[in-house]
């Protein structure tokens, strides 16, 4: 028997996958609140034309929409990479309770920083599911090169 932070972190890779049949780089996420999945997103840049069209902020945008609320307390965040700076930034606005993400992200990744940019009281935890969540990005990426 799986975990829930696997689980819900296979559905995130569901999103990743979506993400890679649309040619996008292959990052999925899943907000989870009271153990049901209210939003889902996959990287869109591409697609919508717009750097900001993260997974994180896909998701982010549904499950506020869902929720008819901008803070997004009591969620949790499942993300196949390490977020941007750009997209904890919007995690921290959000107030989501919990982030966890499956591989680190060593360029581009907000842990890059050496301020913090998460809340303190902010449950953090990586490497659910890391080697899945980083081999679809190695070879979305060794396809291109």
């Amino acid at each position: 028997m799986e975990n829930k932070d696997e689980y819900y972190m296979k559905m995130a890779l569901a999103e990743a996958r979506e993400a890679l049949d649309a040619d996008e780089v292959p990052v999925g996420a899943v907000i989870v609140l009271n153990d049901r999945i209210i939003a889902r997103g996959h990287n869109l840049t591409e697609t919508l034309r717009d750097v900001t069209a993260h997974a994180e902020m896909i998701a982010i945008t549904a499950a506020s929409s869902a929720l008819g609320a901008k803070y997004l307390k009591g969620c949790t965040l499942y993300v196949t990479l390490e977020p941007c700076v750009m997209c904890a930034g919007a995690i921290a606005h959000a107030q989501l309770d919990r982030l966890v993400y499956g591989a680190d992200d060593p360029k581009k990744g907000y842990t890059l920083l050496r301020a913090a940019v998460l809340p303190s009281k902010m449950n953090v935890e990586k490497g659910i599911l890391q080697s899945e969540c980083a081999q679809i990005l190695i070879d979305f990426f060794k396809e291109k090169r």
